[in-house]
Parts: structure tokens; C-alpha cells; sequence
């Protein structure tokens, strides 16, 4: 398959791109195609799909032809797999939430030390409750302690939640033979895949999870939906109650605009995921990126950077500078980039998943991650590098 085409091309030819988007893992720009699909059900298709009328029902049958694209997307065997959501936080805790319920006297849940706060945050609300929180450490390159993981999964385990790649790093974790060991013990699995759309091919059942969770606007579609596979047979209760919209998984009239474009950005999402060509040139544009920086910047290093990543992620640590400081430089030359997870930006604080990876306080709050799209252009990449030369050498960083 070839690469597919790029509407930066066109935006760029028009001059229209007035920055360089270097934040995509924290959201990404809903495609033009995301956008047109949605409108007709703000406007003429604007029906409650759970109505009787003709107009209701064809609604309904749109909202059953996006759950099929979010479907594929899983590598879902059936589209009622699929429950749409608020997005990729309600997805996670619903899942987590859902198998803690079904626990029948089980009481540990197992996680990582770098999982997202949405995770986290479940996890921590269950050990409240009298469930043992479990988190196991990964080494300094983020690589999972796979022997610990083993280990501690047992008869006790109701649940083992674990992210598919690091939303900081962009390091993947193995999770090969995980799904079988959680089927042994009697446990579920449940899958974060929030940062894999596009970047690489997705496959619960492959990957033997009970629940995967994804999130719209990571993948250029629309923000405010996501969506949460229950893989057949595993045991759920919903986390919203009320009607019986979703397959009784989640009460409320449905978001069909958002379910639409994330229906349509599925689709692209997992053309760009299988396509080598697409995924060699995302992997290409970081590299150049990460390689002339750390040239740049005697020094510098990126973490992460020997295990396998998705292919447009890059956390750098830089010797003398601050973060937030370099942040606001590049932020005045027009580059947007990130300290880290967009969710906890508002929070002081060195990043959490950094210093699960062994990193001093210091390093943790000088690094920078950069996060590219197929939207990104050589010319973005070469900008970028020289904002950051620019920028460290108005600190005096550089001799």
C-alpha cells in the first residue's frame, strides 16, 4: 500500500500552517474528512437514533456503520464489541471499574509504574475500597519487568490493566503471552491502547485482552468520544446507568456526531497503522528530529530510545534547561511541544512516568516530549530543530 495523502501538503502550499505541531500524542487535528462526515448530524441528521421515525432510524443505522469502523479499528471480532464513551479516561475506568465489580472476592489489580493517570487514578480509588494495588516497575528504558508481572499474577488478581505504548515515551510494552497468563489465573485484561491508532496495527484479540480503550482525538478525530471493547463473554456493568442506549453499557443519548467522526478517523487511522510506507516515513521524521537535536545539544538524551517505540515519539532530556522554560521559547518561535502527559500539565511536578524510569527529579523536569503525525512535513522538522538550537542558545546553554 502506498502512503497515503496528506492534508498538510495542501495546507502548506497555502501557506496556512502558522506553527509547528509537535503535540500530537497529547491531541491531534481533526482531519478535514472527520469534520465534513460529522456536520450532517449537527445539522439535517441531527435525530435521537432511539426514536422510531424513518429519520431516527437512519441515524441509527450511520451510528451502526461507525461502531463497525471502531470495530476494525480493535481488530474486534463483532461491531457490539464495541461502547461508545465520553472518551479515552471514561473507557479506561469503565473497564477497570467493571472488572473490579466482577471480582468475586479477588482482590489485587496489577499495573505499571508509568501507566496514564486515568489508570492510576482507578487503581488508586480501588486499594481505598480494600483491593491491592500492585504497580510494577519498569527499568530505565521503560522496558516492564515482565518476571515481576508474572509473578504476581495470581488466583488474588481480578484485573491486570496495562498501556500498549507510553503516552511520554512512546515505548511499547511487551505484552506478549500477558492475555494467555490472565485467562490461567482467572483474571481480565484490559488494554490501553489510547496512543497506538495510526502508529502501528491494533489487535485485542491477538493480544487476548478483555477490555481495550481508545480515544477519539488521538487519532484526528473529534474530542469528547471514545470508545471501549468488551470483548464477548467478559463480564461488564455499566459505569452510566439510565436507558438502554449502548447495549446497556453506557445510559444516555449518544454523542452521534462525535461517534461519526470517530467512526471516519478509524478508518484512515487503521490504513495508516498497516501501511509500512506511512509508518517508515512518521519513524523517519522523528528520527531526523531527535538525531539533529541530540547534535545540537551536547548532552542531551532521549529516553526510551533502545526499546521499541511508536514510531512518532520522542522524550528528550536536556543538560542545563528547564522545561517549562525551553517550552515557553519554542512557544514564542511558534513550536508547540510538551513536558509530558497533557493531563497532568496543570500539575507541578516532575513527570511521574519519568521518575518511574529512574530519572533524577532534575532530568525529569528538563525533559521535552516532541510527537509528530502523518500531518508532519520535513520542513517542520527542520524548523523545529532550529527553534531549539535558537532558544537554548538565548539561555546561554550553548558555548
Amino acid at each position: 500500500m502506498g502512503t497515503l495523502p496528506r492534508e498538510s501538503d495542501e495546507r502548506e502550499a497555502a501557506g496556512a500552517m502558522s506553527s509547528i505541531y509537535l503535540d500530537n500524542n497529547a491531541t491531534t487535528r481533526p482531519s478535514s474528512q472527520v469534520v465534513e462526515a460529522m456536520l450532517p448530524y449537527y445539522r439535517e441528521h441531527f435525530h435521537n437514533p432511539s426514536s422510531p421515525y424513518p429519520a431516527a432510524e437512519a441515524v441509527a443505522d450511520a451510528l451502526r456503520k461507525a461502531r463497525g469502523q471502531v470495530a476494525r479499528l480493535f481488530g474486534a471480532e463483532r461491531a457490539d464489541e464495541v461502547t461508545f464513551t465520553s472518551g479515552g479516561t471514561e473507557s479506561i475506568q469503565s473497564a477497570i471499574g467493571a472488572a473490579a465489580r466482577a471480582a468475586n472476592g479477588r482482590t489485587r489489580i496489577l499495573t505499571s509504574t508509568v501507566e496514564h493517570s486515568a489508570a492510576k487514578a482507578s487503581a488508586r480509588h480501588l486499594s481505598e475500597q480494600g483491593f491491592e494495588w500492585v504497580q510494577i516497575d519498569v527499568d530505565r528504558e521503560g522496558r516492564l519487568d515482565r518476571d515481576a508481572l508474572f509473578a504476581a499474577l495470581d488466583e488474588r488478581t481480578a484485573l491486570v490493566s496495562l498501556m500498549l505504548a507510553n503516552n511520554e515515551t512512546g515505548v511499547c510494552t511487551d505484552l506478549s503471552g500477558v492475555g494467555e497468563a490472565c485467562r490461567s489465573a482467572g483474571a481480565r485484561f484490559h488494554l490501553d491502547a489510547v496512543q497506538m491508532p495510526g502508529k502501528g496495527a491494533l489487535d485485542v484479540r491477538a493480544l487476548g485482552a478483555d477490555y481495550a480503550s481508545l480515544a477519539a482525538h488521538k487519532f484526528h478525530g473529534p474530542k469528547g468520544v471514545g470508545a471501549l471493547y468488551v470483548r464477548s463473554g467478559a463480564p461488564f456493568e455499566a459505569l452510566v446507568v439510565g436507558g438502554p442506549q449502548e447495549a446497556e453499557r453506557r445510559a444516555g443519548t449518544e454523542n452521534v456526531p462525535g461517534a461519526i467522526g470517530m467512526g471516519c478517523a478509524a478508518e484512515t487511522a487503521r490504513m495508516h497503522g498497516t501501511d509500512a510506507d506511512a509508518l517508515e516515513r512518521m519513524r523517519g521524521l522523528r528520527d531526523r528530529l531527535e538525531t539533529e537535536i541530540l547534535a545540537a545539544v551536547p548532552g542531551a538524551n532521549t529516553n526510551g530510545a533502545s526499546q521499541p517505540r511508536v514510531p512518532n515519539t520522542t522524550s528528550i532530556t536536556f543538560p542545563t534547561v528547564d522545561a517549562d522554560t525551553l517550552l515557553m521559547l519554542l512557544g514564542e518561535a511558534g513550536v508547540a511541544a510538551s513536558a509530558g502527559s497533557a493531563c497532568d500539565a496543570k500539575r507541578r511536578g516532575p513527570s511521574p512516568v519519568l521518575l518511574a524510569m529512574g530519572r533524577s527529579e532534575e532530568d525529569a523536569t528538563r525533559t521535552l516530549r516532541f510527537s509528530t503525525s502523518h500531518e508532519t512535513t520535513e520542513s517542520e522538522i527542520a524548523g523545529a530543530v532550529a527553534a531549539v538550537r535558537a532558544s537554548i542558545e538565548a539561555l546561554g546553554s550553548l558555548d
